[in-house]
């Protein structure tokens, strides 16, 4: 496996949850299947790691939504980590982005989308 690029993470999230998101503060969260894209530019295996073990420094937005949610699979993109917004953007067409959530170092809507076709 490469040391970088770009994974996806599927969870599931299998109660509506109100859940505080560090310093975002409180997000009202639909039951349902969420994507997260994430990058990572050194150890890609131990991001993984990291994202599945239950206890951990709580650093990222992610960590906090995934204290309810349940990672499904994940897919793993062989690409240069800095088509993780690309992607981001590609899927912020077509499911509902959670504005704001995990991309707090770049220009995107989100980097979190519930799977459910966005109203035109």
């Amino acid at each position: 496996m490469e040391n970088s690029g770009v994974y996806i993470l599927c969870i599931n999230l299998e109660e509506e949850k109100r859940i505080k998101i560090g310093s975002l503060g409180k997000f009202n969260f639909e039951k349902g299947i969420y994507f997260y894209v994430g990058r990572e530019k050194r150890n890609i295996q131990k991001r993984i790691e990291r994202h599945l073990r239950k206890k951990k420094k709580m650093r990222w937005h992610i960590d906090y939504f995934l204290k309810y949610g349940k990672i499904e699979f994940i897919i793993l993109i062989d690409t240069e980590p800095e088509k993780e917004c690309e992607i981001a953007k590609t899927l912020s067409k077509r499911f509902l982005p959670i504005l704001k959530f995990g991309c707090s170092d770049c220009k995107c809507k989100s980097h979190l989308f519930l799977f459910k076709r966005r109203e035109k």
